[in-house]
């Protein structure tokens, strides 16, 4: 996992629930932990474009339903600020479910664009992204 670069405004706190961008077989997923998020007593955790999140699949496939699954999240709706000025937001908030331990993608096709910072940090997820922003 690499560093970002960009300054990335956390704005999906835990258990908000994303929908999936990927043919992974889940549709929607509810996040319960941000991987690796440290903060403060009291607050609650939030995730941002290219943070490693742990969630539940709620609505997808029956075989996915009620698993506890690794997914990224490449985009959301929150604007947040790259180094060179720019701002960056999209139309919704979505995550790519991962499937082993090399944190790879689990589907095949991503629907829509894919945040540049999430490439940057997930090669395996910029091999596949076809549209990067």
């Amino acid at each position: 996992m690499q560093p970002v670069k960009a300054r990335i405004t956390r704005a999906l706190p835990v258990y908000s629930e994303i929908e999936t961008c990927d043919n992974s077989g889940a549709k929607l997923i509810k996040i319960f932990t941000i991987v690796g998020f440290k903060g403060t007593k009291g607050r609650r955790s939030a995730g941002g474009v290219g943070d490693l999140v742990m969630a539940s699949v709620r609505r997808g496939r029956p075989d996915m339903r009620k698993q506890v699954v690794f997914a990224v999240i490449v985009r959301q709706k929150k604007e947040y600020r790259r180094a060179d000025g720019m701002r960056i937001k999209f139309e919704d908030n979505a995550a790519i479910i991962l499937k082993d331990d090399k944190r790879t993608p689990k589907g095949t096709i991503f629907k829509g664009p894919i945040a540049k910072e999430a490439c940057e940090r997930w090669p395996g997820i910029a091999k596949v992204a076809r549209i990067v922003v």
